[in-house]
């Protein structure tokens, strides 16, 4: 069906919702789906489903859909990254053991150039020196560690956050 330039975006307007919600994609590593069993001393008694629906009920509240994926395998959260590509704004990620040998995570995010946040339960420099180094430290915008659960609450506000920034410099261009 053809229509004029002008005809098609007032209908357009008329019957699209105010704004889609902005997608962040919540990403957790390997081991993270043993949370509230694992070395609860470290990471904490609160369990993987209730970080994901509390993140899921800040995001609604936030106006942000939340999509959450858990992989012990390094090749599913690389494919799970590239998937993001175009669909996601933001990225947060906690790529646990991975942090400190995936090159491949690296360049997938790299790759996808997603604004990135870095998530840890634990305080990785309070722990064992080999825990000190992050293979994506370099290129995310912030990372947030030491804080339990409530570092994934923090990093979705931040994603908020700087989604808000993006949309306010896309208006100031036009």
């Amino acid at each position: 069906m053809a229509t004029t330039g002008k005809a098609e975006p007032r209908k357009a307007a008329a019957s699209a919702e105010p704004q889609a919600s902005a997608t962040v994609l919540v990403i957790h590593g390997p081991n993270l789906n043993l949370l509230g069993d694992r070395e609860p001393q470290t990471y904490g008694r609160t369990r993987l489903g209730e970080i994901d629906r509390a993140l899921k009920e800040l995001g609604r509240e936030l106006g942000l859909k939340v999509e959450t994926f858990q992989s012990n395998g390094e090749g599913a959260i690389v494919d799970r990254i590239q998937r993001a590509r175009g669909r996601a704004r933001v990225l947060v990620i906690n790529p646990a053991a991975y942090t400190h040998t995936s090159v491949a995570i690296r360049d997938a995010i790299t790759a996808c150039d997603l604004p990135t946040v870095e998530v840890h339960l634990s305080n990785v420099y309070a722990r064992e020196p080999f825990r000190h180094h992050s293979t994506i430290a370099g290129i995310v915008v912030g990372r947030i560690m030491g804080f339990g659960a409530e570092g994934y609450l923090l990093a979705l506000r931040a994603a908020k956050r700087m989604i808000d920034m993006q949309s306010a410099h896309a208006d100031n261009r036009a």
